[in-house]
């Protein structure tokens, strides 16, 4: 290799595996209208609803180790909590009455996922239409204690 240059580990970045970004850390270039809004909180719970179930308990773990376990917990945590922080925010802009209760709707769900039922009490108050909120009542009874 004489006569050529290298770079510190130039090739290996190609190679290299890059962290693939979540749905919810994808920059929103606003206004959207409500069906693309109600779209992305889809999107958005779907993509969370694997790590609301491992953190709510729901899902099944492989014990690797006290300190992994703890890392693979508090990654999960973070990336739920990330996602219904973003869907809250993008529900907040739905101007349509039923889109945006269909939209918390799904938050609803996803919160309680991951037992968080603190969360999913203040959304489940905030659906207006009564059979929205009926239906999410008979799914999750502690909705309403």
């Amino acid at each position: 290799m004489r006569g050529r240059k290298t770079t510190g580990g130039g090739a290996m970045k190609w190679f290299a595996r890059q962290k693939p970004s979540d749905v919810w850390d994808e920059p929103i270039q606003w206004p959207i209208g409500d069906i693309e809004a109600a779209d992305r909180i889809r999107n958005i719970c779907q993509s969370a609803s694997a790590s609301a179930e491992w953190v709510g308990g729901l899902a099944a773990r492989a014990d690797h180790g006290r300190k992994s376990a703890e890392k693979q917990r508090k990654h999960e945590n973070e990336r739920y909590e990330r996602a219904a922080r973003a869907a809250m925010e993008i529900a907040m802009k739905i101007s349509d009455g039923l889109m945006r209760d269909d939209a918390v709707r799904r938050i609803v769900d996803l919160c309680m996922k991951a037992n968080d039922v603190k969360t999913a009490q203040i959304l489940y108050r905030a659906i207006q239409a009564s059979w929205i909120r009926e239906a999410a009542q008979k799914d999750y009874p502690a909705l309403v204690q």
